[in-house]
């Protein structure tokens, strides 16, 4: 006992008289090497996406290990989910592009975590309409342990959130060309009374915010952040409702609604249950009188003609209103109108995972009941 102990010993005083320096120069090589790892590892994942190649990512794996092998499979249906939507909405993807900001490196022997954002761009065009490309970003935040086996690192686990990770073989089949105007319930003249006086709802700088705003997604502005106004929900039940609130009712910058009642933000507390709970805001939106819901159901529910909806119901949205994805009875997402693509189907922003100008349905699927939001002016 007494020769193991001194052995032991006999390290601990050989590691003191490792210089700081040494140690500090080998830290920053494991860092770089784990850095090129992650770059190569993203780059692969972006590719996959417009060139759907599912074994081609799986090098950076352990498909041998339960926990990795989860982590390669999600990123395999990500790939398959996007690429059957595409196929049923009419369009092929074109381009993917991407870049990763590392926030930290925390490596331990031949194991690290590793924290990081992930910016990602894709581009599509509909079929037959090959001069006309639409881009949209998706930006997530990653947990991810890694582990070396054999010289090489490999993804061990990972943990993100985002909705495009959804089971491809339950997108709606139904698909409709959805038109390019938005089309309004007023007649002429309660338009002209609407436009000769102020309205209380500005949705131009509505669509401005939720494009500066939309974080870490490519085409955002603000050098992809949150707004520093307010508290970030990342991490405490999603910041989808605190960023449609931002949307609306930012005084300098969005919207402009009123707080009242029990809507309200307060500048480093942060927000009340209305202001950021999903079910809690569409409560307020409509018995406030701001919002009316238009329509809710299913996707070929509100895409289809109907004796109150000509066009079919989506058709009434303008940029600047909302869109609740309800599961289970219980509004699960809410994401902000900003426009319409090239052949007239919306597009919107949001925050968990942040998205700039994506189309409304994609992440979603046939079980999804959506309720449609239009904000008063």
């Amino acid at each position: 006992m007494m020769h193991i102990a001194g052995k032991i010993i006999l390290v601990f005083l050989l590691f003191l008289q490792v210089p700081a320096h040494v140690w500090a120069e080998e830290q920053k090589g494991v860092e770089k090497e784990i850095t090129s790892f992650l770059h190569k590892l993203f780059e692969e994942r972006t590719r996959l996406l417009s060139q759907h190649r599912p074994d081609s990512i799986e090098p950076f794996y352990l498909p041998k290990e339960k926990v990795s092998r989860f982590a390669l499979q999600q990123e395999q249906r990500r790939a398959k989910y996007l690429h059957t939507w595409a196929e049923k909405r009419g369009v092929t993807f074109t381009e993917s592009s991407g870049s990763i900001r590392i926030v930290r490196i925390k490596p331990r022997g031949d194991t690290a975590q590793v924290f990081l954002v992930h910016t990602l761009k894709l581009t599509y065009r509909y079929l037959g309409q090959s001069q006309k490309l639409h881009s949209f970003g998706v930006g997530t935040r990653h947990s991810i342990k890694l582990k070396k086996v054999q010289g090489t690192w490999h993804v061990a686990r990972e943990w993100y959130s985002d909705p495009i990770e959804e089971n491809p073989h339950t997108i709606p089949s139904d698909s409709a060309k959805q038109p390019s105007k938005t089309y309004s319930s007023q007649s002429d003249t309660q338009k002209q009374t609407v436009s000769a006086r102020k309205k209380r709802f500005n949705r131009e700088k509505a669509v401005q915010y939720a494009n500066k705003y939309a974080g870490a997604a490519w085409g955002a502005g603000n050098n992809n952040r949150y707004n520093p106004k307010y508290l970030d929900y990342h991490y405490n039940g999603g910041d989808c409702t605190n960023f449609a609130s931002q949307v609306i009712g930012d005084p300098e910058e969005g919207g402009g609604l009123p707080m009242r009642g029990g809507w309200y933000y307060r500048y480093k507390q942060g927000g009340s249950t209305s202001w950021v709970q999903t079910d809690a805001l569409k409560h307020f939106l409509i018995y406030s009188g701001y919002g009316r819901q238009v329509a809710k159901g299913r996707y070929a529910d509100i895409i289809k003609p109907t004796a109150s909806h000509p066009q079919g119901a989506l058709s009434r949205l303008q940029p600047g209103d909302l869109i609740g994805y309800e599961l289970d009875g219980d509004i699960d997402h809410f994401s902000i109108v900003v426009g319409r693509d090239s052949n007239g189907y919306v597009l919107v922003n949001s925050h968990t995972g942040d998205r700039y100008q994506v189309p409304w349905d994609l992440g979603w699927d046939k079980y999804t009941t959506f309720v449609l939001i239009h904000i008063n002016d």
